[in-house]
């Protein structure tokens, strides 16, 4: 076991570490802007006059994204659900909303590609992984976006060596406790014993649920934010690795 260390606060006795993806390692701000923007285009195509709510659901303000916004945080179903409703107001029906949506976001997908080539690693992932690994801790992904795509993006940036969980959105997500104790048990570790480094509020309350502790970090996004977070950092170089 080992202390982390930052802004003067040290987490102790860590044998684990979870990891969000989006904005804490992958810098995705850019490509979710350009998804979300796509997305909106193409439900309005078929309902105008929809593109500029839809923009403001998802965070989209100008050529920024809110960090604790739809896209930013939310899962892709939720994603879904939030675009429908905003369909529904339209006059259409709930179920050819929903259907307009997912086909909308099928489409955006293949149109984006292969999320993971636009995604390209925060400063400071590397050495951070490097040396958490070093001190013998167990690392894993918890995300809210899908398993396929946390995977890919392991792939992508040849990460396999050090996380030893992938997790993405689906039955359980951010920040459903379950999954933090589940993640856990997968990692063998005790939460208590397992330190979340995230940028959002749901890595704050799923730390909530019994880790050891949540370190924000905002350096992922241009725009500033605070996170009420048990210590708030803007790089992960930053963050300091103490031997016991």
């Amino acid at each position: 076991m080992v202390s982390i260390r930052c802004q003067g606060v040290t987490f102790q006795n860590i044998q684990a570490v979870l990891f969000d993806k989006d904005g804490t390692l992958a810098n995705s701000e850019a490509f979710l802007r350009s998804l979300a923007q796509k997305r909106s285009r193409l439900i309005d195509a078929q309902f105008p006059g929809v593109q500029e709510p839809l923009l403001m659901a998802f965070g989209v303000e100008g050529d920024r994204l809110n960090p604790a916004g739809l896209m930013a945080i939310g899962t892709r179903q939720e994603n879904e659900i939030a675009a429908a409703a905003y369909v529904t107001e339209t006059g259409r029906d709930w179920i050819e909303s929903l259907e307009t949506v997912r086909s909308a976001f099928i489409e955006a997908d293949q149109y984006m590609k292969r999320k993971a080539d636009h995604t390209p690693l925060l400063p400071g992932v590397l050495p951070l992984l490097q040396a958490l690994t070093t001190a013998g801790l167990r690392l894993g992904i918890l995300s809210s976006d899908s398993t396929n795509n946390v995977k890919d993006f392991v792939e992508k940036y040849q990460l396999e060596a050090y996380f030893q969980l992938q997790i993405g959105a689906g039955n359980l997500s951010k920040p459903d406790p379950l999954l933090l104790q589940q993640a856990c048990n997968a990692l063998k570790v005790s939460p208590s014993q397992t330190l979340v480094i995230g940028d959002s509020q749901a890595d704050i309350q799923l730390a909530r649920a019994g880790a050891a502790g949540c370190i924000g970090v905002t350096g992922g996004w241009s725009s500033a934010f605070h996170l009420p977070a048990d210590t708030l950092i803007h790089q992960l170089e930053e963050i300091e690795i103490l031997s016991e």
